[in-house]
């Protein structure tokens, strides 16, 4: 089974309730689970080889939260090619704003041009038809727990 960190930016906490909900699920089909509310580089590589699962929100004009930004800065200006990194992104936003889940599309194109893996289809959950994220969010986990084993 695989070490799986979860990586958290949000602002007013449903995506670290999205998290909190999605390491118990993860855990019970068998793999190491970890939550960053506040993530740091470090962090992020000490899942190098393992498997990363970026739950953000977005904030203004598709922007990433604070607690998530510079994580996202590091990776892109520090690490640059991770072709050993599995992971999966669920996003979190509002389809009324233009740049709906820009946060989480972001981070996918990031890991994407450096090479990392990622595992499923970024999930994007629209606030106004899932106001309790976790309804679609859970099931997609058991579905991802299953595809990094």
């Amino acid at each position: 089974m695989a070490e799986v960190g979860i990586f958290v930016g949000t602002v007013y906490g449903n995506a670290l309730l999205v998290a909190e909900e999605a390491e118990p699920l993860l855990a019970e089909a068998g793999h190491q689970v970890k939550i960053f509310e506040d993530p740091k580089l470090d962090d992020w590589k000490r899942y190098e080889g393992q498997v990363a699962l970026v739950i953000t929100s977005t904030t203004g004009q598709g922007d990433l939260p604070d607690s998530i930004a510079s994580l996202f800065h590091g990776i892109k200006d520090s690490l640059g090619y991770q072709p050993t990194l599995r992971y999966g992104v669920i996003a979190l936003g509002d389809s009324s704003y233009d740049d709906f889940c820009g946060a989480g599309k972001k981070f996918d194109a990031l890991l994407q041009e450096q090479s990392a893996v990622r595992v499923g289809d970024v999930l994007l959950v629209d606030a106004g038809e899932n106001p309790e994220p976790e309804e679609v969010t859970s099931p997609w986990v058991e579905q991802w727990a299953k595809l990094i084993s």
